[in-house]
């Protein structure tokens, strides 16, 4: 690829081929690519935005549902594919405010959809690039598509997005509602021919095959989800849309409790978490203690806690034992996590975002295995058969269950600072 920068010389850069075309092409309103893990979609992404300002003087805006996940996303990989392209003596990087600042004038804005006040004025921009649109509330694209009209400039917005169930508004507008009796593109299709176009939306389908610069055990790690959750692998490697099973955690399994004892002895750098829902009298109050292996993707659930119709000095007497050990609890109820830190608990609280219930339950499902011990019978029978509620055409409902999981909820909170391996990739080399 070459990159025709006024005043300075060609630049040349490698892209994966199934990408060339992807990167060169402007002559689409739409752009959405559907990828599996390591494609390389969101890299190549940056490739086109960065090529484009370079060339052009114009203004670009990057959004995600959630504006503090931009940073240690489409920000570091813009910079990280603008130094592989040596360009970045022609484009500055700021974070106060977090703008990307090219020498012909052109910018790049980041904004986040969970504060939308930010988002009523798109004055000067002509390219938005929307990142995890899956995650993204449809009213928000409509938004952005309702306000996104440069007078001078040729207007394009870019989707980016794994393919996740059916029932998400991007198979719905994109492919096909069958509820609505309404379709566009056969997702088969798709997957068939791999670029197609349709109106004037560019459609994009890619897996890690396409991706030349990816490990090769990084390709055997997706492979694996075949074998303990077909539903990821589905997602991840094969890069389709359709949960089609509705088991929200096919790789939980029961042990004794010298088996989970003995397993935990053999973690290297084992990683104690500790999560607690409050429930009080309607609803279940529930502890889950957990132990991680890092480096071998391993939840273990060892210890919990479980009662209803208690109040907060029973509880505490309840759990007494566990005052030396750090619990994350529900943020939503300050009043009761600053009652057990007055008892001498070592109480914080997690933290919740819009759409956090959803982004939580794919972070748990991310571990290889999920090991509960066999005393801890209420997460058992909350866990071991959990599955997603499914709406009127019996598609999953991504963040609703068959009961309300209250150990569930207590695993979240404990989770909420830690970051379970990501099989997307995190460098340059695997080209994100």
């Amino acid at each position: 690829m070459e990159v025709k920068i006024a005043e300075t010389k060609q630049v040349e850069f490698s892209l994966n081929d199934h990408f060339f075309d992807f990167v060169h092409d402007w002559d689409h309103k739409i752009y959405l690519t559907v990828g599996g893990y390591g494609s390389s979609k969101s890299y190549h992404i940056a490739v086109k935005l960065i090529k484009k300002l370079l060339e052009e003087k114009r203004k670009a805006l990057v959004v995600r549902e959630v504006f503090d996940t931009i940073r240690d996303s489409c920000y570091d990989l813009l910079m990280e594919v603008a130094e592989a392209m040596e360009v970045t003596d022609y484009i500055t990087f700021t974070t106060s405010p977090m703008q990307v600042r090219f020498r012909n004038g052109s910018r790049i804005i980041f904004k986040g959809m969970d504060k939308p006040a930010k988002l009523k004025s798109l004055n000067g921009v002509s390219i938005v690039w929307i990142e995890e649109c899956s995650e993204v509330k449809y009213a928000g694209i409509k938004e952005i598509l309702g306000r996104l009209r440069h007078p001078t400039l040729s207007n394009h917005i870019i989707l980016s997005t794994n393919p996740v169930s059916k029932s998400n508004w991007v198979y719905k507008y994109f492919f096909q509602d069958k509820a609505a009796d309404y379709k566009v593109l056969d997702d088969e299709e798709l997957y068939q021919n791999r670029i197609m176009v349709v109106g004037n939306t560019y459609y994009h389908h890619s897996t890690v095959d396409d991706n030349y610069f990816v490990p090769a055990d990084y390709i055997a790690q997706l492979d694996e989800l075949q074998q303990h959750d077909p539903d990821l692998y589905r997602v991840a490697r094969k890069g389709r849309f359709g949960i089609n099973g509705r088991l929200v955690f096919p790789q939980f399994e029961v042990r004794t409790e010298r088996e989970i004892t003995e397993c935990i002895k053999g973690i290297t750098n084992p990683i104690e978490k500790n999560g607690m829902d409050f429930g009080f009298v309607t609803s279940y109050n529930a502890v889950v203690r957990m132990m991680i292996d890092h480096d071998n993707k391993i939840l273990y659930l060892y210890d919990e806690y479980y009662s209803r119709d208690k109040t907060d000095p029973e509880i505490a007497r309840d759990i007494e034992k566990w005052k030396g050990i750090l619990i994350k609890a529900d943020c939503a109820e300050p009043k009761a996590i600053r009652y057990y830190k007055q008892q001498g608990f070592r109480m914080k609280p997690c933290k919740k975002f819009q759409g956090s219930r959803e982004v939580y339950t794919k972070k748990v499902k991310r571990f290889r295995s999920i090991v509960c011990s066999e005393r801890c019978q209420n997460i058992i029978n909350e866990l071991k058969e959990l599955t997603f509620a499914v709406d009127k055409d019996g598609e999953i409902i991504e963040d609703e269950f068959n009961i309300d999981p209250h150990t569930l909820s207590a695993i979240w909170y404990g989770l909420d600072d830690y970051e379970v391996s990501d099989l997307k990739g995190g460098s340059i080399s695997v080209l994100k």
